[in-house]
């Protein structure tokens, strides 16, 4: 809980009260549609009793929409349009079941020279949050490199097929598919012990972690990448980049479960690291450069909902070109929910366009983009037509 009051994530009576409006329904008219008491349509409403499978199933029925849109991702629209990104899906789970058996392809896998460059544009399309035109090249990608890998065990097929796993990772989290992420990381895993970097295993923690932050285990996040932080050789080429990454997601754990020490001193630790890499290389795609620690720290006041303190560090921050729009995006999310924890609704608003200006496929599908959406259709009178527009496009 934040400290505006509400709770942003997976609320189901937040969706449930949203779609009763849009279908013009009272409390009452609800529970007759659905066949259950008008007390219990509004205490999980607002909150104070969990919705339980059956009531979610019945709530949609009488509702006329999909189970799904009422409780949680991955969010689909309910006309089936503007899906595009979730059409990779099914192959992206069929390239991960391999695992250690190569597939069968229908020619000659592409040389590892070839598919480490189809690799970083995908990553590039990652940092972009081109959720469509990655997820149409990715499978392919995988079950290439699954055939060098079981066929030839070269540390470097390995390699790549950890970073194209941990991509597919990223992807079916952020759109929601987390069965998949977890399948995802334990292919990362399996790829990173077999591969020729110690590295590796502490950056699928930090996927482990980023995961379990979206499973709200906060406190279990924290400890993991306390523990995989403690463990990396800084001393290693790359070392301090991974020991940064894991002291941010430390830090952004610590403050959701409600650690606000522990987060700012993480915090402070990542900073001290990113001074001392200033602009050099970035070997893993990791991002430990100033403006993403200081974002970060936005996010971290925003989490322990000291929304004050996140706008007054938003207005010092200077953003380098190398930031990924992906993380501009999700730094405008976390100010649109600042800004309307502090009933600042206009602007809170533009925000949020501004986010899905940048990464426009990233912010439909971001839990707190849309639940911030749904929490600014409450507090206006009349809808300004940007945010109907919003909204359509969000499929809300």
């Amino acid at each position: 809980m934040n400290g505006g009051g509400y709770e942003y994530g997976d609320d189901v009576g937040r969706r449930i009260a949203h779609w009763r409006k849009v279908r013009g329904l009272t409390q009452s008219g609800l529970a007759r549609e659905a066949h259950v008491s008008r007390s219990l349509i509004a205490q999980v409403e607002a909150g104070h009793k969990p919705a339980t499978s059956s009531l979610v199933a019945a709530v949609a029925a009488a509702l006329g929409v999909e189970p799904a849109l009422l409780s949680g991702p991955p969010y689909r629209r309910e006309d089936g349009r503007g899906d595009a990104a979730h059409r990779a899906i099914p192959a992206i789970r069929r390239a991960l079941a391999y695992a250690d058996l190569a597939p069968e392809v229908d020619t000659p896998p592409r040389s590892l020279d070839a598919l480490d460059e189809e690799l970083a544009t995908v990553q590039r399309l990652q940092g972009a949050a081109q959720y469509v035109r990655l997820g149409a090249r990715l499978p392919a990608i995988i079950e290439e490199l699954t055939v060098h890998a079981v066929q030839t065990d070269l540390p470097r097929a390995w390699l790549l097929l950890n970073r194209a796993d941990a991509v597919a990772a990223s992807l079916a989290r952020r759109l929601g598919y987390h069965d998949l992420a977890q399948v995802a990381i334990e292919r990362a895993a399996f790829a990173a012990q077999r591969a020729d970097d110690p590295l590796l295993p502490r950056l699928v923690v930090l996927s482990r972690a980023l995961l379990l932050l979206s499973a709200k285990a906060a406190d279990l996040a924290l400890a993991m990448a306390v523990r995989a932080a403690a463990e990396v050789d800084r001393d290693e080429p790359g070392g301090l980049t991974v020991y940064g990454a894991l002291q941010l997601r430390a830090a952004v754990a610590a403050a959701r479960a409600g650690r606000a020490r522990e987060a700012w001193e993480h915090h402070g630790e990542a900073e001290e690291v990113a001074r001392r890499l200033g602009n050099g290389p970035d070997p893993y795609g990791l991002q430990v450069l100033p403006g993403n620690v200081a974002i970060h720290g936005c996010a971290i006041a925003v989490e322990l909902g000291d929304y004050d303190c996140a706008l007054r560090m938003d207005e010092r921050i200077v953003l380098s070109p190398r930031l990924w729009p992906e993380r501009r995006a999700h730094h405008e999310i976390d100010m649109a929910r600042a800004c309307l924890g502090v009933g600042r609704h206009k602007e809170a608003l533009h925000r949020i366009l501004k986010a899905e200006k940048i990464a426009p496929q990233m912010t439909r599908y971001h839990p707190t983009s849309r639940e911030t959406v749904m929490e600014l259709e409450r507090k206006y009178r009349t809808l300004p037509e940007s945010l109907r527009a919003l909204e359509r496009r969000m499929g809300l």
